[in-house]
């Protein structure tokens, strides 16, 4: 089984997730992933950067529950906030509707989604530490 490291220390906010991610698993590559979701669901499907496909993976996040903190509540907010400045590219009521979700406390963070995007690759391990 492959072993991925994601150093938590060297994730702050939204911006050095992606930072993090494309150090680990882009390091070898000429390109690096996007900031988006999508494209980081993309990376774990594999075929490019550290992942080949269904290979069997163990990742292990160092210093997860600080990056709880740092991709939690407010950094989400603001990440959706920003979003709702280019109405011409993201849905706003669908932004507006995810707002209103965190607000009320019964929103996913940043850190839920990236973990639920991890839980989505039956091939995936993750291991927070």
């Amino acid at each position: 089984m492959k072993k991925i490291i994601i150093e938590g220390k060297n994730i702050t906010d939204i911006e050095t997730f992606y930072k993090e991610i494309n150090r680990v698993f882009m390091q070898n590559e000429s390109w690096k992933i996007a900031q988006s979701l999508d494209a980081f669901n993309d990376l774990l499907y594999g075929g490019f950067g550290e992942t080949n496909g269904k290979e069997n993976i163990q990742l292990v996040w160092k210093n997860s529950e600080e990056n709880k903190k740092s991709l939690g509540l407010q950094p989400t907010l603001a990440f959706y906030q920003n979003k709702l400045k280019s109405p011409e590219i993201f849905n706003t009521n669908f932004i507006i509707n995810k707002i209103d979700e965190l607000e009320k406390g019964t929103g996913l963070t940043f850190f839920d989604i990236v973990i639920e995007i991890i839980a989505d690759h039956p091939n995936i391990i993750l291991l927070k530490e």
